[in-house]
């Protein structure tokens, strides 16, 4: 398949083909590590001396490495190719109203190194300080993985609320002051000198559940998010669901029996634990307040909230009411259930919202609770930040 330069990228030329044939490879050798040359033309259909050209023109680019020889096996010993670690580097943020996380990786997914930066490392009125504040974290976490800025090829940061696609505004996060911005991408990108992508935190945690948890396999799914703020992602033929203005999923603010209506014009203007809506049902701070209600009065965390018996059975009739509204206009196949709540719930939880749906009207989708281990927002922010530098670097055309 592999041939001369031909033309300027034309499909069906000798130069698409071999850039097809690389990027084949090289995914190859992220997902299943390090290969023979045998092996590689066997799983792309190459020939041998294909094979071989292949792994010369990504090797003299840098992009892979040999790593070792099979041993053990009749005749000559193969050499084994990997992925070029060092071929780019990407770093992945997780911000909250107390601080952002930031964790470097190499283009293989490898962690180098990670940072906790609270919101009090920059004094409040600082100019710039929300830049301030996200590079701190990401040069904390370079500095542990012994990297400079410029090794960077990009960086992928998980917010509440979403950008407007149209104004450029984060909208549904007033409980982060400094990313109300309208530059606020062009900021973060000019303080980091590398491009930024702002995703929405709950979309960003599904990313990493289709990856690593519990929708693998699954095109069709809602993660629901119950913690400090509750939010929805929407997956619908594998592609996220985002709306015109970036707020699909935003279920916290859906009006529910027992809720007050979520009010006061602009919803970027409520707070996550203010208002009304879903979010007052079952966020983590209206779980302990019920708690409370019941009388557990050294309830202080939502899991100790939930050991109660009474509280956890009224926070699954409150959960089931909205998943029901959800399932009716989605239809999903599967419905995650991930965050705080839902972690401190555990199993218990999930099947007594589970038998809420017994006898309705409705799709009845799976239930799952997340299962991806560690951060699911840092995580998610991860894997797209190694997908678009993946789509840079290993473009050989």
């Amino acid at each position: 398949m592999a041939g001369g330069q031909g033309g300027q990228g034309t499909p069906g030329t000798p130069r698409v083909l071999r850039a097809m044939n690389d990027r084949a490879a090289l995914d190859l050798l992220v997902s299943q590590g390090p290969l023979t040359r045998t092996q590689i033309g066997e799983l792309t259909g190459l020939s041998k001396p294909t094979a071989s050209q292949l792994l010369g023109r990504l090797e003299a680019a840098g992009l892979v490495r040999t790593t070792g020889n099979v041993t053990g096996r009749p005749g000559p010993n193969a050499q084994l190719y990997e992925v070029a670690p060092g071929a780019a580097y990407v770093a992945a943020l997780a911000v909250d109203q107390c601080g952002i996380t930031a964790a470097v990786a190499d283009v293989t997914g490898r962690v180098l190194g990670e940072e906790r930066v609270g919101t009090d490392a920059v004094d409040e009125g600082t100019p710039d300080r929300t830049a301030r504040l996200v590079a701190a974290a990401v040069d904390g976490a370079l500095a542990k993985a012994g990297l400079e800025r410029e090794r960077l090829h990009g960086a992928v940061i998980g917010t509440p609320g979403a950008l407007d696609p149209q104004t450029g505004v984060l909208r549904y996060a007033p409980h982060l002051p400094g990313w109300q911005s309208r530059t606020l991408r062009e900021e973060l990108a000019g303080v980091l000198g590398v491009p930024i992508v702002i995703e929405n935190d709950v979309n960003l945690a599904a990313v990493a559940e289709q990856h690593d948890g519990a929708a693998q396999d699954f095109d069709d799914f809602v993660l629901v998010w119950a913690d400090e703020g509750v939010g929805a992602a929407i997956v619908l033929g594998g592609q996220l669901l985002r709306g015109a203005t970036g707020g699909a999923g935003e279920i916290g603010y859906m009006p529910l029996p027992d809720a007050p209506l979520a009010r006061g014009g602009d919803r970027s203007a409520a707070r996550p634990d203010a208002g009304g809506g879903f979010q007052r049902l079952v966020g983590a701070p209206s779980v302990v307040e019920l708690a409370r209600e019941y009388g557990v009065r050294d309830a202080r965390t939502v899991e100790e909230a939930l050991a109660d018996d009474r509280v956890r059975a009224e926070v699954a009739r409150r959960l089931a009411t909205g998943l029901a509204a959800v399932v009716a206009v989605v239809d999903p196949r599967l419905v995650v259930l991930s965050g705080e709540v839902a972690q401190a719930g555990g199993e218990p939880l999930r099947e007594l919202v589970e038998g809420e749906f017994t006898g309705l009207a409705l799709p009845r989708p799976e239930l799952r609770l997340s299962n991806v281990v560690g951060n699911p927002i840092l995580t998610g922010a991860l894997r797209t930040a190694l997908a678009e530098a993946r789509n840079t670097v290993f473009d050989t055309a």
